[in-house]
Formats: C-alpha cells, sequence, structure tokens
C-alpha cells in the first residue's frame, strides 16, 4: 500500500518546509520539499494546514500489566498513546510481578505482541541481587537497565552501595544505559517524619515538594553521577525535576537527562487547585526549578522529554503527601502540552521534535525510527495548529478515566497517527484491531 502525505510542513531534523511525503508499505519511500512526483497511491493524507512530524517516542511510560490493571493496562494506554501521537514507548518494570527476571521479560514481550496498538519496548529492572542475570538479556531486544536508586511505588529500591557498582559495571559492558530514579530515602524519611509531627499523619499535598524535596534528588543524583563516571556506562538520570541537578548535564555526552511533562508544565503554585492530582515523584517543585527545566530543554543540557505515564484510580489519588498515590496519567497529552510550550516561546517546533523523536531514538539506539528518513518505519503523526478544543472526561482514553489536564483548552489537535505505516488514528477514529511492533535496539 502507498500513501501520500501532501501539503503539510515538514519539521525533521532541524528543518521545517512545505512538502509531500510517500509512504510504501510500512516504510518512508521518500520525501520532496514541495510537490511529489505524480503517481499511483492507495491512500491520500491532505495535511494542508498542517505539520507532519516523526511520531513520539516515549522513553518512560507505566502501563500497569501485570498486575495492576484495575488501574491501567498495556491496551488502553497504548491505546491513549496513538491518540496522542505517540507511536513507541519504553515501560518500565515495576509491574506485578516486577520485570525484574528474564522469564518476566519475556511475558511482557508476549503481552506487547497481543495488545499494543503501537511499538512498544520494556526496560529490564534492576534489583539488590539480580545483576548476574543482565549477561543472558538481549541486548538488542531492550532499550536499557532501569534502577531505583530512591524510594518511589514497587519497592524495587537498590540500596547497597556494591550492588550499584556492579549494576553500572555490567551495563558498560553491555553497552545498555542504566535509568535511574533518583531521590535519597533516608532524606525523604526523615522529611516525612519532621512534616508528619507537625501537621499529622497526612501532611497538606503543598508539602510534597518539601518532604521529597530538591536536596534528595541532587543527593542521589550525584551518587548516579559518581558511578557513571567510575564504571564509564551510560546514565540517563530520568524525571530530573530540580534546577540545580542541571550541573550534571552538557559536559559529558555519557550522562544525559529527561524531563518529564508534568515538571515543564506545573509548578507547586498548581497545587492550590490541582490537588493530588499532581502528585508524583520527585515531586513538582517551584517555578524557579520549572523554568530552569525550560531554559536547559531549549540549549540542549536536556536532551529527552518523556511523560513518566502513571495511572491510578479515582480513589487512589485522594488524600496529602502520605495518603494519595503518586503518579498521573499524561501520554494521551504530551505532545499537544509541548507543542503549547511552543506557542509559548519555551522552544521551536523543530527542538520539540529533537526532544521528543530524534533524542530518544539516538539515545538508546532505536532502529530505524523517530526521523523521516527514506527506509525508514514510517511512525508518522499529523497535527493542526490553531484548533481550539478542550479535554473532557469521555474523551480520555486512559482506564483510569481521569487526567490533570481535564477542562483544558489546547490550540493544537493531533489529527493522524500513522504506525508503520497503517492510519491507525483519523480524527477521531481508531483501529481497535491494529497491532504494533516490538522495537528493536542497535547496540555496539
Amino acid at each position: 500500500m502507498r500513501t501520500l502525505i501532501k501539503n503539510g510542513t515538514i519539521v525533521n531534523e532541524g528543518r521545517s518546509f512545505l512538502g509531500d511525503l510517500v509512504v510504501n508499505g510500512e516504510q518512508i519511500e521518500e520525501i520532496y520539499e514541495g510537490k511529489a512526483p505524480r503517481g499511483i497511491y492507495d491512500q491520500v493524507i491532505d495535511a494542508s494546514g498542517c505539520f507532519v512530524l516523526p511520531g513520539v517516542i516515549d522513553d518512560h511510560v507505566h502501563f500497569r500489566e501485570p498486575g495492576l490493571t484495575r488501574k491501567a493496562d498495556i491496551e488502553s494506554e497504548s491505546r491513549a498513546a496513538a491518540f496522542g501521537g505517540v507511536t513507541s514507548y519504553f515501560e518500565m518494570p515495576n509491574t506485578n510481578p516486577q520485570t525484574t527476571t528474564l522469564e518476566a521479560l519475556e511475558d511482557k514481550f508476549a503481552l506487547g505482541a497481543q495488545k499494543s496498538h503501537v511499538n512498544y519496548s520494556f526496560f529490564f529492572g534492576a534489583t539488590n541481587d539480580n545483576v548476574d542475570s543482565f549477561d543472558r538479556l538481549d541486548v538488542h531486544r531492550i532499550p536499557g537497565i532501569k534502577l531505583f536508586m530512591g524510594s518511589s511505588t514497587g519497592n524495587m529500591l537498590v540500596d547497597k552501595y556494591e550492588s550499584l557498582q556492579q549494576i553500572f559495571v555490567k551495563a558498560k559492558k553491555l553497552g545498555l544505559p542504566v535509568m535511574t530514579h533518583c531521590e535519597d530515602t533516608d532524606i525523604i524519611n526523615r522529611n516525612m517524619a519532621a512534616y508528619q509531627k507537625k501537621y499529622g499523619e497526612d501532611p497538606d499535598v503543598k508539602f510534597h515538594p518539601e518532604i521529597r524535596s530538591a536536596e534528595a534528588c541532587y543527593e542521589s543524583s550525584s551518587l548516579a553521577v559518581k558511578l557513571a563516571k567510575e564504571s564509564g556506562a551510560h546514565l540517563h538520570i530520568a524525571h530530573v525535576t530540580t534546577a540545580r541537578e542541571l550541573e550534571f548535564f552538557g559536559k559529558d555526552e555519557n550522562i544525559t537527562g529527561e524531563a518529564v511533562i508534568a515538571h515543564l508544565y506545573f509548578s507547586d503554585e498548581d497545587y492550590a487547585d490541582k490537588k493530588a492530582f499532581i502528585k508524583c515523584n520527585p515531586a513538582i517543585k517551584t517555578v524557579k526549578d520549572r523554568q530552569a527545566l525550560r531554559e536547559a530543554l531549549a540549549d540542549g543540557r536536556i536532551s529527552v522529554v518523556g511523560t513518566d505515564h502513571a495511572p491510578h484510580e479515582w480513589k487512589d489519588k485522594q488524600g496529602g503527601c502520605a495518603k494519595a498515590a503518586s503518579g498521573m496519567p499524561m501520554v494521551q497529552f504530551s505532545l499537544v502540552s509541548m507543542l503549547e510550550l511552543v506557542d509559548e516561546g519555551v522552544l521551536s517546533i523543530e527542538r520539540m521534535v529533537e526532544v521528543m523523536s530524534h533524542c530518544p531514538a539516538k539515545l538508546f539506539h532505536v532502529d530505524k525510527r523517530g526521523f523521516l528518513r527514506p527506509g525508514y518505519q514510517a511512525d508518522i503523526v499529523i497535527v493542526r495548529p490553531h484548533t481550539a478544543w478542550t479535554v473532557q472526561k469521555e474523551i480520555i482514553q486512559s482506564k483510569c478515566g481521569w487526567s490533570p489536564m481535564e477542562g483544558h483548552e489546547y490550540q493544537w489537535q493531533v489529527e493522524q497517527t500513522i504506525c508503520n505505516g497503517h492510519l491507525i488514528y483519523n480524527k477521531g477514529e481508531f483501529d481497535e484491531a491494529y497491532r504494533g511492533e516490538e522495537l528493536t535496539f542497535r547496540k555496539s
């Protein structure tokens, strides 16, 4: 099947230009600056007035399957991804069972093949005692090792220094990035005890960024950087939240950082209105921290934008710092949120495409995705500007049924999502039957 996407503004590899794009089967056949030659096409998509972008690669999602499917599952959340222009994702290991054995990893791949509407892969989770199993991993199937160096959900904290050293050394040997969740557990526990003594069993959520503090993030990130430099491993620090942590990036290509939508979009001023619905780990911090993250995103110190998409049932989001669950569903609204930041002048649309598509593909060595290039898989999203719409409950695709963006009016709209050359989402119409492909990774 040949598809012509015509008359759109193509944004790719630092350039924007009016042009046409031809898809043949699963792959991009050719890109034309201007009009494509006349030919026979099975499908023509008129992208007049729209922007044609490479599909988003989200390097950080929690789709909750297996074991936590009352919150979400691979089918529902990959559908939300497709509605939002996300054509590939890497899912995290803190499910039930945790993805910390080869058997659990294989089971997840089987679930992905059966249920995922877009392209997928899964991080392998590190524990205090599973480093010996790393040698049996197929490095061409996974993006990297996920390491919880601080308190978080799933009880996957790695807190033995010798284990941490072994994980980084082994990852270096295998050529796998180590993606870390960095918060210092001792600091958080001390802070929580102090706030509970002063404010009661469940302190107001406005104190969340003071309990899971900037200090807790910096101390843990400092240790991760030390381990990476000693081992030579590639360290990718997930969901960077503080201005101070930005000193770690931009000097060493083996140390990279991810910012997620919540920390780029919200600040601690939003707790008054959004309450625990924007409670996440690490916590959303100050306006100053948010501004620093935005500047680092624009100037290249932060290289990747993900979502940390983490659905919870509505009832579990009630309460404060101790009782309300941490995490929010964002994969459906990540691209349009970032386009809003483009409109605000935070970054250019070319840079946005870089941090949401190109950089994840380069950093994790994703094979033939993340760019609009002849011979690459045709993962494409078409977005229309100046099209006002409001997030209402009935359009939310995540299984949990809520979003912190509910009631928000966007000015950009995802019109079409094409995955491996297949038009999976088209102006509200969705192909339920389509399944994405397992991602592959080039490793040295």
